[in-house]
């Protein structure tokens, strides 16, 4: 980190949020002065401003310091308007015309998914996801891709708020049945939607690192009508999806 007659104090408050951000799980006062190596009072009043601008929320225990929802819109809003935008959707247009059907990118907002980007495919039968459409996470492909690279205490914590509404008969509405699932996800490396969210449509999504980590960045998803795609031939796109996730995780910086 900086020292303080390098930076600014509005510039020091980016770089805690920075901080913040890379970690996977919420930091509670000590752990974020160990790794800013700035004084704990410094690092007090700075966690107080963001959490009173609405940038940084507290978990239940009142300890520990998370995003909050403000900074979530924030972080969609940049990454959506970046000028790099162009070169995901062309990566998207590509990975649409090998596998024939739609696509999309998507990014984790709270406890729900948020559409990046997508492309249609030349179908008259498809559902049209608009970027900005939002879907569960526990029933959607994206989200429990999200969900399984989670840290366990934020996982528990998401999970602990959801309302594990059954849209279809296929939903997992059962906590154990979901956390299983989870654990597939995670040793697979990627994740399926079998008619959970929508009767009749089925999704296969991989994740999208930040380069250089271990970090789920976004979720590159094929999503089809079951009865032109089942859900077994939809994996077979599986080694198309993975190369198109390395060329969009290049793209995210």
């Amino acid at each position: 980190m900086n020292t303080d007659t390098e930076v600014s104090p509005g510039l020091r408050l980016l770089e805690l949020l920075d901080l913040l951000a890379r970690e996977n799980t919420p930091q509670a006062l000590p752990d974020v002065v160990a790794k800013s190596g700035w004084p704990k009072p410094t690092v007090h009043r700075m966690l107080t401003q963001l959490e009173a601008g609405g940038w940084l929320v507290r978990e239940p225990d009142g300890r520990h310091f998370a995003l909050a929802p403000r900074l979530l819109r924030l972080s969609e809003a940049a990454l959506s308007s970046s000028t790099l935008q162009g070169v995901r959707h062309a990566v998207l247009r590509q990975l649409v015309s090998e596998v024939g059907e739609s696509c999309n990118l998507t990014a984790l907002s709270g406890a729900e998914v948020i559409y990046l980007d997508r492309v249609e495919s030349a179908f008259p039968l498809r559902m049209e996801l608009r970027p900005g459409t939002r879907v569960p996470v526990h029933c959607s492909a994206s989200g429990k891709l999200f969900l399984a690279w989670m840290g366990a205490r934020q996982r528990r914590t998401v999970l602990d708020g959801l309302d594990l509404r059954r849209y279809t008969a296929s939903t997992l509405t059962g906590r154990d049945a979901l956390e299983a699932e989870l654990e597939t996800i995670r040793r697979d490396g990627h994740a399926v939607d079998a008619e959970e969210f929508v009767e009749g449509l089925v999704c296969v999504a991989v994740p999208v690192f930040a380069p250089g980590q271990t970090t789920v960045r976004c979720a590159l998803a094929l999503q089809a009508p079951a009865a032109r795609m089942t859900l077994a031939q939809a994996r077979l796109q599986l080694p198309r999806l993975q190369t198109a996730a390395q060329a969009l995780a290049r793209t995210l910086g």
